[in-house]
Parts: structure tokens; C-alpha cells; sequence
């Protein structure tokens, strides 16, 4: 296996180092000019906290996002802006705290002028909507810059100011629609793009959404979105789709405004101008709540499944998949009390639970816990499976699918969560971790995921000079790319459980459920 990675290390076209320096400052955007800083070498230049749209703050709070002022001279974008409003502020020392101004983007390239055509990834971060930033160390673009990418990451509104949905607000939309604004802001990052990443050496005809978890939610809403018609022409999905951590419906405007509603009477608001009014950390402590994307009938027309079930969505190829340990990462107290387990089953599944428990029995407390973290490795791999079945049926576009296994080297003093949830960020954007853990294994498998990625988004295709072949996604075949210590095609969920979910969602889509 060892010589099979160091083929793959000597011949992969795009991993090939860029020995000259990258482009040279200032560059032009169209708010102004910028100025940015080197990487870790000369040969990568990053722009840090370069604004998108204007502060969503007092009358633009719950709006969609406005075109930045423009700036005279050059704005120096050598430092990262404050994270959206957000309960984890992290480590002392990581940053600006959480702020409402935080709709900024960061760009890390390698060009060496603003005449190359470079592929583009923009990154959406996970956290649930309602943590995470486009500026944290593990979304470093540089390596993925010196394969060949111009990577953009940025921030999107959390929580109660990114996703609340109010009949007021609905009114004041001219679209009769809220609750979506940190899908709108993705929007803004995607035209800022259309209109400006080619000063850094970008293609705008060759932009690729990527995301993991919540992100990836964002980049399924995207792709089935009219909103991002043109925008993109590729995306990347890691473990999240449409559904969220279980297959399910979308949360409805009706039953968003409800709770929008019920948020505000909580916080002493009779109207949304008393919500504006109220500060920033008053909201942040007090607007609690389950937020997600809304079918807005705006930026989401209908529920999702039925737009990629009728072929509505965006013609883009697709490279999505999830993690064989993704439940370690969710694991709660108790999930492993069988009582608990089952009686949950029952309530979700009715008379499909007897058929549920027999894939994924709890007899007991050990059984149980073993049977949820399978459950939720499965509804991932079959949403994510899902998503590739409908995307190569339509015929329209290509649907890569993967399976990632690998274990990464535990922290010092740290069990391990096996192939958890985020376990495949720090192999995708080849970025190890500082404290020195990483084996030979680790650093392969870095570099040939990273190629994959870069691929794809310069190509629609993974495959490249001496990477392991990754087949592209049929019905019949069913070919996975099982990412783990050996990379190549495999098995991903096991058949039975497949079935299962099957049946399980067409009971549920056709309201059998």
C-alpha cells in the first residue's frame, strides 16, 4: 500500500508545488481595492475579512443582505472578522468575539495573475446553524490553493438572526417568505464571486459549493434552489442533505412563523420593530430554539425532496457522502437506555417499528447504545446515497458518492471517536492537526483526498494520474469510494438497512406517515 500512495504522491498532476509568488496586491473587488497577506510561504496569498454585504444590524436585522459601502483607497484584509453571533466564543485569544457585522469572506489563492482561471471552492461551514465560521483554522485554504483551487470560506447569520421566521417579517418580503437569511447571505457570497473572483485568478464559470454538516445542508438547499440558477456549477455535500441529521420533512413557513411568534411573546416583543430594538446579546441569550432552513415557497419553493424527486433542482454534478462513526459525534446521555431507544422507535416509525428494531435491536442498555450509533451512521449514508440515486436517474450531470472509514490518531489524552462526524475536514483540506499526530497513513490519505477535491472542482471528475479510480455513481452498480486506510470502491450501507429507509420514506413522502 505504501508504494501504491508514494505513485500517487509523485504524479498527481494538480499537487504539482507552484514555485513562483501568487498574485500580486492590490486586487479589485467591486466595493474596492484589497490588499492581502502571504500564507505560510510566498506562493499563496490570503485575503482575510473582506466584506460581502453591509452589517445586518438595526433595520437590516432579518433582511436579505445588502451591497457593501464602497471604500476609497486600499483596504488592508490581513485579519479575520468577528464570527457571527454565536453562544461558543472558543479558546481566549481565538478572535474578535461574536459580532452582528459579521458578513465577511476570505479568499486564499495561489495565481500568480489575475489572467488565470482558477476552479473555485466557496466552503459553508457546519454547526448546527447556529455555531461555526468560515475563519477557523481547520477551513485554511491553503492547501488546497497550492493544488490548484482559489478557495473562498466566509460567515452566514446563526441562529435567531440567520433563521427566524415571523409573519411580519413574511409581510415586509414582498415574497411573503422568512427565515432563510443565512441561505441568502450564501447567495450574496456566490454573486460576490460571479462578480469579483477572477481579480484573484478565479473562473466564475467554474465555482464548486462544498459543505459538511449544516453546510452541507446549505449546499443541498442551494442546489435544488431557483435562487442559485448560474451560480455554480458543481457541489460537494459532506454528511448532510436536505433532511438534517434524520429523514424527515422540512421544517414549513407556517409552522416556522408559529414558532417565531411564540420566540418573540418569550422575549417581550409585540413586533418585530420591538425585535430589532432589543440588543444583539439580549437576543443571543434569550432566542432559543431549533433553527433550520425554511420552505420559505421563496428561496425554497417546496420541500426539497419533492424538488429533486420531480428533477427540479439545479443541473450541477454532485460529490457528497458521510462517515461510517458519524453517531460518536452525537452521542448523548442515555442514548444507550433500551427502554429509551424503543419507546422512541415506536413513537417515530408506528408500524414500521418491529421492523426497525430487528435491524437495530436493544434487548439491552449495551445493545441499544451499539444499535443508535448505527442508526444515525445509516440515515446519513442513505440520506447522502440518496441524493447520488436521484442525481444519476435524472441523468443530468454526474454523482460521485464516498464512505469515509479512516480512523484519525486520537488527542493526547483523548478516546477515540472513530470515522466521526467532521473526522474527514482535516483529510479534505489537507490540513493536520498542530499537535504533530499524524502518521504516514494520515498524510497519504491528505493528499490524495485533497487532489480528489481539487479535481473535482476543476473538472466535474475526481479522478486524476495516479489516484485509486473513483467510479462515478450508478442505481444498478451502486459503486462507493470507501475513504479509509485503502482508498478504493467498496460497500457502503448495508442493503437491508437501505430497504428500510426506503420503504420508510415513501411512506413518509406519500403522507403514510
Amino acid at each position: 500500500m505504501r508504494s501504491v500512495f508514494r505513485l500517487v504522491f509523485g504524479t498527481i498532476l494538480v499537487g504539482a508545488p507552484i514555485l513562483s509568488a501568487a498574485i500580486s496586491d492590490p486586487v479589485g473587488t467591486d466595493s474596492g481595492q484589497v490588499s492581502g497577506t502571504a500564507g505560510t510561504s510566498d506562493e499563496v496569498r490570503v485575503y482575510k475579512g473582506i466584506p460581502f454585504a453591509a452589517p445586518p444590524v438595526g433595520d437590516l436585522r432579518w433582511r436579505p443582505p445588502q451591497a457593501p459601502a464602497h471604500w476609497e483607497g486600499v483596504r488592508k484584509a490581513d485579519q479575520f472578522s468577528p464570527v457571527c453571533m454565536q453562544q461558543a466564543r472558543g479558546p481566549a485569544g481565538a478572535g474578535p468575539a461574536p459580532s452582528e457585522d459579521c458578513l465577511y469572506l476570505n479568499v486564499w489563492t495561489a495565481a500568480k495573475s489575475s489572467t488565470e482561471r482558477r476552479p473555485v471552492i466557496v466552503w459553508t461551514y457546519g454547526g448546527g446553524f447556529t455555531g461555526g465560521a468560515g475563519s477557523l483554522a481547520m477551513y485554511n485554504g491553503e492547501s488546497l490553493a497550492k493544488k490548484g483551487a482559489v478557495v473562498v470560506t466566509y460567515n452566514y447569520r446563526l441562529g435567531v438572526f440567520g433563521f427566524l421566521a415571523h409573519p411580519e417579517l413574511s409581510k415586509e418580503s414582498g415574497h411573503n417568505a422568512s427565515g432563510n437569511y443565512g441561505m441568502m447571505d450564501m447567495a450574496a457570497v456566490l454573486k460576490w464571486v460571479q462578480k469579483n473572483i477572477a481579480n484573484f485568478g478565479g473562473d466564475p464559470k467554474r465555482v464548486t459549493i462544498d459543505g459538511e454538516s449544516a453546510g452541507a445542508m446549505l449546499v443541498s438547499a442551494m442546489v435544488g434552489s431557483p435562487e442559485g440558477k448560474g451560480l455554480f456549477q458543481r457541489a460537494i455535500a459532506q454528511s448532510g442533505a436536505w433532511m438534517g441529521v434524520n429523514i424527515g420533512h422540512m421544517a414549513t413557513l407556517t409552522a416556522a412563523e408559529e414558532s417565531g411568534q411564540k420566540l418573540a411573546q418569550g422575549i417581550g416583543a409585540a413586533s418585530i420593530a420591538d425585535l430589532r430594538a432589543k440588543s444583539a446579546d439580549d437576543l443571543l441569550k434569550n432566542g432559543h430554539g431549533l433553527f433550520a432552513i425554511v420552505v420559505d415557497g421563496w428561496y425554497v419553493p417546496e420541500d426539497l425532496s419533492v424538488i429533486y424527486t420531480h428533477r427540479k433542482e439545479n443541473d450541477v454534478d454532485i460529490l457528497v457522502g458521510s462517515n461510517r462513526d458519524e453517531g460518536t459525534f452525537f452521542a448523548r446521555p442515555g442514548s444507550g437506555n433500551a427502554d429509551q431507544f424503543s419507546s422512541a422507535a415506536k413513537k417515530r416509525f408506528n408500524d414500521m417499528a418491529d421492523a426497525y428494531l430487528k435491524l437495530y435491536p436493544a434487548s439491552s442498555d449495551a445493545e441499544a447504545g451499539a444499535s443508535q450509533l448505527a442508526s444515525v451512521r445509516d440515515e446519513f449514508g442513505w440520506q447522502m446515497r440518496e441524493w447520488a440515486q436521484l442525481q444519476a436517474v435524472r441523468g443530468k450531470g454526474k454523482a460521485y458518492l464516498y464512505f469515509f472509514t479512516h480512523v484519525p490518531p486520537s488527542a493526547p489524552g483523548q478516546p477515540s471517536r472513530g470515522a466521526t462526524h467532521t473526522a474527514d475536514l482535516a483529510y479534505m483540506f489537507d490540513n493536520p492537526p498542530a499537535n504533530g499526530t499524524w502518521t504516514d497513513t494520515d498524510r497519504q490519505l491528505g493528499e490524495t483526498m485533497s487532489s480528489y477535491w481539487v479535481n473535482f472542482a476543476a473538472t466535474g471528475d475526481p479522478n486524476g494520474k495516479g489516484l485509486p479510480e473513483w467510479p462515478t455513481y450508478k442505481p444498478k452498480s451502486e459503486k462507493t469510494m470507501v475513504l479509509g486506510d485503502t482508498v478504493a470502491p467498496g460497500a457502503g450501507i448495508d442493503p437491508a438497512m437501505v430497504s428500510f429507509y426506503d420503504a420508510y420514506y415513501t411512506k413518509l413522502t406519500s403522507g403514510g406517515l
